[in-house]
């Protein structure tokens, strides 16, 4: 199985709009798009012309998310007493350019979503459960993508005692906002599509 962040998923990922990359083709301002969605339709443009993906930034915070995963894998499988079956990427099976990298599937319905996050956010999370608005259209792009029906986000931290140290939310698919995103995509790939016909036709006038 290829490895999430390895050379060959980085390939898998290049050009595409992806889970994780969702929120920010969702942001608008008053004014309309934001500047975050116009960095991605600039980056994704520039990864169809190169063939490359991007690296993907990673800030402390991001590096121990990646770190402690396999920590709160096992946690939550401890916890539900189901296997995680673990993928690297997925593409959208109508949608062109698009997909996921879900933390892993359950059974043939589910699915999960780790997050974690230090401990101030955990305990937010432990609280309110905000984590599941906080990144739904991540997750909202999963069920999406994989045709499933819920996905449980996840906040972990290792440092809480035993019972705490799990924060689950289980998440259903939200067909509106599914049927929007859907549309955003749609709406990006054409955007992206006349931005490099109009690169390739400065070409040909030069």
């Amino acid at each position: 199985m290829i490895e999430q962040r390895s050379d060959e998923w980085y390939a898998q990922r290049a050009g595409k709009f992806t889970a994780s990359a969702f929120l920010d083709l969702m942001a608008r301002t008053k004014s309309g798009p934001s500047a975050s969605r116009t960095n991605l339709i600039a980056r994704l443009v520039c990864e169809r012309l190169t063939g490359k993906a991007a690296k993907s930034y990673s800030n402390e915070a991001m590096q121990r998310g990646i770190e402690l995963e396999p920590q709160a894998r096992d946690a939550y499988v401890f916890e539900i007493g189901a296997h995680v079956e673990q993928v690297a990427f997925i593409d959208h099976p109508t949608v062109a350019m698009c997909g996921c990298s879900p933390d892993g599937l359950i059974a043939g319905d589910g699915l999960v979503e780790f997050k974690c996050p230090g401990a101030a956010a955990h305990l937010d999370y432990i609280r309110t459960g905000s984590h599941a608005e906080q990144y739904r259209w991540q997750l909202q792009g999963q069920l999406w993508v994989t045709g499933r029906k819920w996905v449980e986000a996840v906040s972990f931290h290792p440092e809480f005692p035993a019972n705490m140290q799990l924060a689950m939310v289980r998440v259903s698919r939200d067909e509106l906002a599914i049927a929007e995103l859907e549309r955003a995509v749609i709406a990006g790939n054409a955007e992206i599509a006349a931005i490099i016909e109009e690169l390739n036709g400065m070409r040909k006038a030069a």
